[in-house]
């Protein structure tokens, strides 16, 4: 096929990230530099998400089979390369400089973040199973690696054991459900599933049986039940910034990619598969939020949130008509901006590195007394996460409810409503832990270095997003708006 300017202008954000992978790797070869690497990624990152106007004026264009750069596309990318950038920020922050930082190699954290987010911009623009499955493997390799970085740390190392090996088995139900998918349908690409699964009316049972298998594998990326065992045991294991990458980048990419594929073939969401769906959806809000009630580790509390979390959003999946897929981009940005401040105040009290992330609910007590503006971020973090009204969060949810009303999803909705009231008791113990008086507690707050100080005035940014997108959504709702799906 023919290049011109125009594919390079549109494959501009994938470029500069992969050109940022290579020049960090040769920074790293020539010499170690902790503050350079850093950099050099920051401006990676940077440009990589400037790039994205003009990929937006030569949108929506299909650059090969394999990749379709369109508005919707365009939001993912940026919302991965944020979520990357604020990652970068926080692991430099948390690995730190000096004597009293982390005590192995630094650089390469860097560079499996960059490979990862590079996996993300592949799936996010694909429109072909073969670029699926590559954007899904870039982007989960160099997270095994992240998840185990603490490699001194015995659960560190167990973490990234067992993300490894449930990931490569989530990987091969994708890949047996997309040969059946294939054998039924005779293509590979989106369209021309979807126009096969279309000529038939519904679905013959094979193609259901690899539209479920491909399910399996996807629901393991996102941890939704029952396929979610993993999630808590990783998320308290991994240093406190990858657990933020994991979080939000990472699921971003691969939920983004399935509402590519269940809206451009609407036969694939429907028969049995919608009703799977349903189920799965209602079982992860209830036991998500039900297993986060007994958390007394704040990571392990994240982590069970997060099912809760993307079982919300398989609501506006189901619905997949009407507000669905607006919603949907509401809710995730939403959901970034939040878990990534509540990881960003973990990681930020985590370091300098000594041993184990500072992740249990007893270390937080009394924590207003001694960093005030920590405990403001993680208080809004919370309230957002609950979906308290005059948050972010409140946006998001008042989206996904919509969407299930307007497609009489009563079931969801129903449990939708009951996962949030049981949420706001153990966002509102989080909150009450932080603000108590300790016997003999000494107030002052603690000496920053100035890598911290950038992470914390990130986080305040942060914190300060989240009421604004809270008080006045508007610029959300236009951006999300013309990110519809094109074509």
């Amino acid at each position: 096929m023919e290049f011109t300017i125009q594919h390079f202008i549109a494959l501009a954000p994938l470029l500069i990230t992969s050109l940022t992978i290579i020049v960090v790797m040769l920074a790293i070869a020539w010499r170690r530099n902790h503050s350079q690497t850093f950099l050099i990624s920051v401006a990676g990152l940077n440009l990589a998400l400037l790039s994205i106007l003009p990929a937006l004026k030569v949108a929506p264009l299909a650059v090969t089979p394999l990749l379709q750069i369109d508005t919707f596309a365009c939001l993912y990318m940026a919302l991965i390369l944020v979520a990357t950038l604020a990652c970068v920020t926080l692991a430099h922050a948390y690995l730190g400089d000096g004597g009293s930082g982390y005590p192995g190699n630094r650089e390469e954290l860097y560079l499996l973040i960059l490979m990862a987010a590079a996996g993300g911009l592949v799936l996010v623009s694909a429109q072909h199973l073969a670029g699926l499955f590559i954007g899904l493997e870039l982007l989960s390799v160099p997270v095994y690696g992240l998840v185990a970085y603490a490699f001194f740390n015995k659960r560190s190392l167990e973490a990234g054991i067992k993300y490894m090996v449930l990931s490569a088995a989530g990987s091969a139900f994708l890949l047996f459900g997309m040969a059946l998918l294939y054998a039924d349908s005779g293509s590979l690409s989106f369209v021309g599933i979807g126009q096969a699964l279309a000529a038939t009316g519904l679905p013959s049972s094979l193609a259901q049986l690899g539209l479920g298998m491909m399910l399996i594998g996807l629901a393991f990326k996102l941890s939704l039940v029952p396929f979610h065992l993993w999630t808590p045991d990783v998320y308290e294991g991994a240093p406190a910034p990858v657990a933020a990458f994991l979080a939000t980048a990472s699921k971003v990419a691969v939920f983004a990619v399935m509402v590519r594929l269940f809206q451009i073939s609407p036969a694939a969401s429907s028969g049995v598969l919608s009703n799977v769906l349903t189920i799965i959806a209602i079982a992860s809000i209830l036991f998500g939020n039900l297993l986060a009630l007994t958390q007394s580790n704040l990571k392990r509390l994240l982590g069970y949130s997060s099912i809760a979390h993307f079982g919300y959003l398989l609501i506006a999946l189901v619905a997949s008509k009407g507000l669905a897929v607006e919603a949907i981009g509401v809710y995730l940005v939403t959901y970034v901006i939040t878990s990534l401040g509540a990881f960003g105040v973990i990681t930020l009290m985590s370091s300098p590195y000594n041993g184990r992330d500072a992740d249990a609910l007893y270390e937080y007590r009394g924590l207003f007394w001694r960093r005030p503006y920590l405990t403001a971020v993680l208080t809004v973090m919370m309230l957002s996460l609950a979906g308290i009204p005059l948050t972010a969060g409140f946006i998001g949810k008042f989206y996904i409810i919509a969407t299930g009303v307007e497609s009489h999803q009563w079931w969801l909705v129903g449990s939708l409503v009951l996962g949030s009231a049981i949420g706001v008791f153990y966002y509102l113990r989080v909150m009450v832990t932080l603000y108590l008086i300790e016997p003999n507690l000494r107030r002052h707050d603690a000496q920053l270095h100035w890598e911290q100080k950038a992470g914390g005035v990130m986080l305040l940014a942060i914190a300060v997003l989240a009421f604004f997108l809270g008080l006045y959504p508007q610029p959300l709702l236009t951006l999300v708006q013309q990110s519809g799906l094109a074509g």
